[in-house]
Order: C-alpha cells, then structure tokens, then sequence
C-alpha cells in the first residue's frame, strides 16, 4: 500500500528527497515494501497537488524552470494556502522541510500542528519548531495517535537522535557534549590550519556555500543551541527549549586564541553541551578528543550511567544527507504503522 505524503517546502532539501525517491523507487518497493506518492507540494509561490500522486520528474523540471510548483499547468494552484492542504488533501504523512525560523517557529509549527490535529504523522529536519516547542508538539503527537519523527535536525544524515535512542536503549545519558554546526567548525579549523582571521575564514566559507546569506544562526551558535535543546528533549526527556540555552558563538574567537590553544595541544571548537545547564560556547578541546573533527564534521559524546562515553562522527549538513534521514523516519512510520495493523488482525 502507498504512502501518501504531502511536502511542505521545496527547496534543496525537498528536491532531495524527490531525487531519493526517484532514483530509489524500485529499490524501496523491493527491500522495505515502501511506496512514496507524493501528493501535494508547496513552496513560497503556491502548490502542486494531484491525489493520485504528482510526477516528481515533471515537478523538479517545473520547480527549475519557473521556480514555483505552482506553475505547473495542470497540478498547479497559486493560490491555495498551506493549512487548507494539510486539512483537506487526504494523506498519511507531512514531510515539513520549509524554511527555518527560530523567532517563533512559524510557518511549521502551525503547519505540524494541523497535521496532527488531521490525524497525520509528520516528519520535519525544521530546527525552529523543535527549539521553541518540543515537549508540546510531543504530547500533541501522542494526543492525536500519530508519529512524529525529526531525525534530520541534528546531524543531517548521521543518526544522532537514533543513536541516543536506540543504541543507547535502556542507559540512562546523563551528559551530553558536542560539536553539531558544520559551518562554524569549517571556520575555525580553516583559522587554526591556514593561520587566517575569522572574517577571511569566514567569506571562504560562503564562498563554498557553507553559510546562509545571513550567517548569524551558525556563527552566533543558534543552530548549535537549537541542536542541544532538540537532544536534551529527546535523549534525557528533559523538558526545555531555546530559552534555557546559554550561547556564545564564534564572532569574537581571535588567531591568538586558536595559537595559545594549539600549544598547549588542543583546538578551538564551538561545543554545545547538556550537563545540568544548557550550554553552547567556543571551547577549548584537546586533539586527541573524538570532539576534534576538522572541516563540516559533526561529532557528539554521549555519556551514559553505565556504558560510559559513546561518540557519533559524520557529516552535519547537506540535502541529500538530510533527505537521507527524512527517508529513514518515513520506513521508520511505514514499519511501526504494518506492526500495528498486525497485531490487530
């Protein structure tokens, strides 16, 4: 049976897992009995919606040339808004991808929001929500009976939240620490490795497309401290957002801090942390820590009651990594909804 989905955001992400789904569909039919149809997308100009499941070939060639979905001769609607797709168009799952904004969550938190209330699951990689709101949209997810899954806001397409979960099922954390922006960590080991100021680490990193045209959320360590607040909820059942984070980004690290760091034998890094206080801030950590990933690396220690301290090392960013994830919390659903219909025939 097909998975309906309707997407909400149709940027690099979005496109992404439009690509995965295509490049994959025989594969996902044969291995996991997963059948995406995509129903309904929306991005900033409008929506495509055909019940029957919209053509994803057709869809990304209106997207590059028109640059709105909405476009599209036969399936598209510019004028439609978002909630009245999420309420009317019938789906199993929303797939939120739109923009982030961790001001006051909005447009997604509104978006997850009806989607629960319409009885469908949601999966969303959208920081802003899960920062200001988690322990509600948690309960809400429960009160209606749907999923909720969120594995690509921390890491991208490396299993963080999995891990913690699962591999780590049964210990109790009782810390956590870790470097989880990539673009910061590019900057300062561009800093430490070529010797250069903030500023000329810092346009190499646009120039590489490392960093948004405004690059407060990374260098000023929001995104960080949206991260460690998403893990505390998840992992410790803590019950925080963004305001109980204290942050410090990158703007003031100096070349002489990163020198007095390396003789004494450690790096620079900006590191959130969960240990009684939330906490983000540059940190001086020794090489020899797993915490001393270079480039876009992400890498985080959890430490447990028991098992002592585990590390999770990979990529933090990029489309097709978080398209990866969102695809692996779709088959996540897939599978707990076909054990539940088992257990009731």
């Amino acid at each position: 049976m097909a998975m309906r989905i309707i997407l909400v955001g149709y940027g690099v992400v979005g496109q992404s897992l439009t690509r995965l789904f295509i490049s994959r569909r025989a594969e996902l039919a044969k291995n996991y009995g997963f059948h995406p149809r995509i129903v309904a997308i929306a991005d900033r100009g409008g929506v495509a919606i055909n019940p029957k499941g919209l053509d994803l070939e057709r869809i990304l060639r209106v997207k590059a040339e028109k640059r709105t979905v909405a476009a599209d001769s036969v399936y598209g609607r510019p004028g439609i808004a978002v909630s009245e797709v999420i309420e009317s168009v019938e789906a199993e799952a929303l797939v939120e991808v739109s923009p982030t904004n961790v001001k006051d969550g909005e447009p997604a938190l509104s978006h997850i929001k009806n989607a629960f209330r319409a009885g469908k699951h949601v999966v969303t990689s959208n920081k802003g929500p899960l920062a200001l709101a988690l322990p509600a949209l948690t309960e809400l997810a429960e009160h209606n009976k749907v999923y909720f899954r969120f594995s690509g806001s921390v890491g991208a397409g490396t299993p963080i939240l999995e891990f913690a979960k699962k591999c780590l099922f049964g210990e109790k954390i009782v810390s956590i620490k870790g470097v989880l922006n990539g673009t910061t960590n590019y900057i300062l080991t561009e800093m430490a490795e070529k010797h250069v100021a903030f500023e000329v680490a810092l346009q190499k990193a646009k120039e590489l497309g490392y960093v948004e045209a405004d690059p407060s959320m990374d260098i000023d360590g929001i995104d960080t401290a949206c991260k460690i607040v998403i893990l505390a909820n998840w992992a410790m059942g803590k019950k925080v957002t963004l305001k109980d984070v204290r942050v410090k980004g990158i703007r003031d690290v100096t070349i002489r801090e990163i020198e007095e760091a390396a003789k004494n034998g450690c790096l620079v890094k900006l590191v959130g942390s969960v240990n009684g206080k939330l906490e983000v801030k540059p940190e001086k950590v020794p090489k020899e820590s797993p915490l001393s990933v270079s480039g876009t690396l992400n890498a985080v220690t959890f430490v447990s009651e028991f098992a002592g301290e585990q590390t999770i090392i990979g990529r933090g960013a990029g489309g097709v990594e978080t398209a990866s994830a969102i695809l692996r919390d779709l088959l996540d659903i897939k599978q707990k909804l076909a054990a539940k219909l088992w257990l009731e025939i």
